[in-house]
């Protein structure tokens, strides 16, 4: 059934600005505009900070490209803060409108700028402790509505609507109709089928078209080997008596490792051992995806019909407390170490890595993506000296790499998901990846799917026709 728009006649072009998600996997920013016939009326995709890059810090706190006083709505794809990091600075620079999202998502998103403002309240830039301020974060809050997945919201001229990522918890495919004609932002894209979470939604009928490219360029690791590789490594910790530490995402890879984890200790697939979840925030984001079970897949939601706390088992203790992470250091090998952040930018890793890597009878194991110009990355790629809060240390551990814990899909299926609707595209918008992973998924969007398809730079401005 088609939505019909109030009005139906005259220019029916809408405006797309690319302010940020080009060049980058981070920095998400969309701004789409309705022709003045259609009362101008401008609404913005996802509003966040850019990271890991050299010019990431000039980059966040720098003018928009926009008025961000003339715009009516903010709608949050999902809560990673490379999505809604610069949400505080849009409202420092007079946004007025109202932000949408999902439930989980507002939740979620309190808690990651809580977060985002305590790290940055050591910081010594005045502006930034000026815009990351409790003041600003609970006029954010107090300006945001939710909805409910596939529910309309209509506003001038366009109805919207989310449709699930499977991403992170509340993830979010953003629907736009207008004039007849659909638009769709993808957000980032779930690495379906996962151990959590319910699959992306298919979409059809699509106009236009814009995409993450995360991994455009690269398939995973299949889930199963995934699963037998994560026990591999432990059991070889093990018989190593060494420590291994993860570094992790807080949001969504923590809880599904701890997930995977709960099924293998209570399996009995691995030796019995002290594991440490040490991330106060991944701590804090576990208890919000205890509450909201009903956005789990069917399996996830039958582990907890039967009374399983699926992020919880024996031998994990989560050392909330700085003075528990302290006394990790203390405990005997061998051990697993879970801690914040991902990419080894920051968080209570690297005092785990600055402890550990130099014994090569421990374990680094990297678990998804890291960006360029990141301790991660480093380590990654070989580098063999680091430096970690100004002290040199050499790397001596074994490190391990299992790609397939990305919570973003992989080019197949990205390819996978375009095709389910590029029978009907004009257009696809390729943003949120690297250079050679969005032009790489570009052509084989032309190739495989004979699509038009393009890979934006940021400040680029387009038309959309929808007449």
């Amino acid at each position: 059934m088609k939505v019909k728009s109030p009005k139906e006649s005259g220019n029916k072009k809408l405006k797309l600005t690319f302010a940020g998600g080009t060049g980058s996997v981070t920095g998400a920013n969309f701004l789409v505009e309705a022709p003045e016939s259609d009362g101008g009326f401008k609404f913005l995709v996802d509003c966040g900070l850019e990271q890991g890059t050299r010019t990431a810090e000039e980059n966040n706190w720098k003018t928009f490209i926009y008025d961000p006083s003339s715009v009516n709505a903010l709608f949050i794809t999902h809560a990673h803060i490379d999505h809604i990091g610069r949400i505080p600075k849009l409202i420092y620079d007079g946004f007025k409108g109202t932000i949408y999202s999902t439930v989980p998502t507002k939740d979620i998103t309190e808690l990651m700028l809580d977060d985002t403002a305590h790290i940055l309240s050591k910081g010594d830039n005045d502006l930034l402790k000026n815009i990351y301020t409790d003041a600003n974060i609970k006029k954010a809050l107090s300006m945001w509505k939710v909805v409910d997945y596939h529910q309309d919201i209509a506003l001038g001229p366009f109805v919207f609507r989310y449709r699930d990522a499977g991403h992170i918890l509340g993830s979010g495919i953003l629907e736009v109709i207008y004039n007849n004609k659909k638009i769709i932002f993808t957000g980032d894209l779930g690495n379906s089928p996962s151990p959590l979470l319910r699959d992306t939604e298919e979409i059809k009928n699509a106009d236009y078209m814009l995409i993450e490219s995360v991994y455009g360029d690269r398939n995973h690791m299949a889930r199963d080997q995934r699963r037998v590789r994560l026990e591999a490594v432990i059991e070889d910790n093990y018989r190593r008596k060494g420590t291994l530490v993860i570094p992790t995402f807080s949001l969504e890879r923590s809880q599904e490792l701890l997930f995977e984890i709960n099924e293998l200790v209570e399996n009995k697939r691995i030796p019995q051992m002290p594991i440490f979840f040490d991330s106060p925030l991944g701590i804090r984001l576990t208890k919000i995806y205890r509450q909201y079970g009903q956005y789990f897949n069917q399996y996830a939601k039958n582990q907890l019909g039967d009374g399983d706390d699926i992020f919880n088992f024996p031998g994990l203790k989560s050392t909330l407390l700085t003075e528990e992470s302290k006394e990790i250091g203390g405990e005997p090998n061998p051990k697993i170490v879970i801690a914040g952040s991902g990419m080894s930018n920051g968080g209570r890793v690297l005092h785990h890595e600055a402890r550990y890597l130099p014994n090569p009878n421990n374990t680094l194991l990297l678990t998804g993506y890291q960006s360029q110009g990141t301790l991660g990355r480093l380590i990654q790629d070989g580098v063999k000296n680091i430096k970690i809060n100004g002290q040199n240390i050499e790397v001596k551990a074994n490190i391990e790499f299992i790609e397939g814990y990305s919570g973003h899909k992989d080019s197949d299926h990205l390819i996978e998901f375009v095709e389910s609707t590029a029978e009907t595209l004009k257009k696809v918008f390729v943003a949120m990846g690297e250079p050679k992973s969005s032009l790489f998924l570009t052509q084989r969007l032309r190739d495989y799917l004979g699509v038009m398809a393009y890979a934006p730079e940021e400040g680029d401005v387009v038309e959309l026709d929808c007449n």
